[in-house]
């Protein structure tokens, strides 16, 4: 999947621009530019150390194409371990095809998707795990999906983990230097060195896992479903959140009949809210569609804000509704609206005999809103933050990749299989699978453990030009 030789790709964004970046890497890309560039300082600029700028005409045969600025990365001091040069030009569309043109003419080859930051890897400049913290970066949205990628790109868990797999391959050399002396009867790997090392592994690796959860909805965004009956004033809501007209409001029951998405970024973290369907039974073909689709969103919900009208429901009710949605993995904030009328004395809030049921109905807050009470709306924005904040785990380090997900979860159950054996008192053999599955997945992770599969899945994904 690599290609050899010299790669080019444009590294800054498409169509007319003020300024347009190239980059070139390999172990031609100085002889290539430094044949079609001619700087304006008197010392050649393919001698000047790594590192540097220099300011020049780029031309094709002596016939200039534009003035650039081009920078200087010698290997092995270069983002992806090889000579790299990059070109700043002016973004005219006829500008980039004809630097494009004129490196290609020259033997550059285009690159494919993530091939500068796959070299990267393959010349150990990253790991793997960092690598796919690269992709993320790029793609982070919020200050929140932004920081957990920095603190994955600069090394996150993975020299930590890297560290406790070294040491449980060392056991493992130690298991296997016993079964060649089988016939003296002795240990090498002191068992109570493994059985602590084990401890330390499944304890760190418990914790990565644990916050998973946390790091996907900072990744992706909070999924929040605005559920309840009809005319409870979900699309109202959805509006004061968003502080614009969104959904269409209606006295009519039934006028929300599919999902509505936004999102909307609080304290640096993403919520994607989905108002849904009035739910309840109808005849109504298009509103039944409506309502399948609302259940349907809210089994991928987080988050549920459940609303109700005071003034048309009761606690049996809201009780009934809330016990089919409830999750382990679900939070679910109970709103009532219409706060503005029951101060004026037109409805009475259910919310004392629903704080009395906490105990027997799924809820983790309840809360009393007016759609037109901008500091109610506010309020409870902070409450949805919270219940995010609850997910969050003991330490700076959060997972939030998914393959790295599952390999933790194997090697857990890896390290669970040898503790098993070794209170077993299984032989060295038979724990030596074991512990080879646990450094197998563990190594996955960083990169040590990989296959041509893996790494073009991975990078695939990738911007081209990084």
């Amino acid at each position: 999947m690599l290609s050899q030789g010299t790669i080019i790709a444009k590294a800054s964004g498409g169509g007319n621009a003020a300024i347009c970046l190239f980059r070139l890497s390999g172990s031609n890309a100085i002889p290539m530019v430094s044949r079609c560039f001619n700087a304006k300082s008197e010392r050649k600029w393919k001698k000047q150390k790594s590192h540097t700028l220099h300011l020049g005409i780029l031309h094709r045969d002596g016939a200039p194409i534009d003035e650039v600025l081009v920078s200087i990365f010698k290997n092995p001091n270069s983002y992806t371990g090889e000579d790299v040069v990059e070109i700043s030009s002016h973004g005219s569309n006829f500008i980039q095809e004809e630097i494009l043109r004129l490196f290609i003419d020259q033997g550059a080859q285009p690159a494919k998707p993530g091939e500068f930051t796959l070299r990267a890897f393959l010349n150990q400049k990253m790991d793997l795990s960092q690598a796919e913290a690269v992709a993320d970066l790029i793609m982070s949205e919020t200050k929140a999906a932004h920081e957990v990628a920095l603190n994955q790109m600069r090394g996150g868990y993975t020299a930590e983990i890297g560290h406790l797999r070294q040491k449980l391959m060392d056991f493992a050399s130690l298991i296997t230097l016993e079964l060649d002396f089988s016939e003296e009867d002795v240990a090498f790997a002191d068992r109570t060195d493994l059985r602590q090392l084990l401890e330390d592994l499944k304890s760190k690796i418990k914790t990565l896992i644990d916050s998973f959860q946390y790091g996907s909805v900072i990744k992706k965004g909070v999924p929040v479903a605005i559920v309840g009956k009809p005319n409870a004033g979900k699309s109202s809501l959805l509006n004061a959140m968003l502080n614009e007209e969104r959904a269409i409001v209606s006295d009519i029951p039934g006028t929300t009949r599919d999902t509505i998405e936004d999102t909307l970024t609080l304290s640096g973290v993403q919520f994607r809210f989905i108002d849904t369907a009035g739910l309840r039974e109808t005849q109504n073909q298009i509103e039944a569609v409506g309502v399948a689709r609302a259940i349907e969103k809210i089994d991928t919900a987080k988050l549920l804000i459940f609303l109700y009208d005071p003034t048309d429901t009761n606690t049996d009710e809201i009780k009934q509704s809330l016990n089919q949605f409830s999750r382990k993995d679900l939070s679910i904030v109970l709103v009532e609206n219409k706060n503005d009328l029951i101060i004026k004395g037109k409805g009475k809030s259910l919310i004392p005999e629903l704080e009395q049921l906490a105990i027997t109905i799924p809820y983790q807050k309840i809360f009393g809103i007016s759609t037109y009470d901008k500091q109610s709306i506010d309020q409870l924005k902070i409450i949805l933050f919270d219940q995010v904040n609850q997910l969050a785990v003991q330490g700076d380090v959060i997972v939030s990749n998914a393959r790295h997900f599952e390999a933790l979860q194997n090697a857990l159950k890896a390290i669970l299989n040898i503790q098993n054996g070794m209170d077993e008192e299984l032989s060295g053999d038979l724990l030596s699978v074991d512990i080879n599955e646990a450094l197998h997945y563990l190594g996955e992770i960083s990169g040590a453990i990989t296959n041509d599969e893996l790494l073009g899945n991975i990078f695939s994904k990738f911007c081209i030009g990084k």
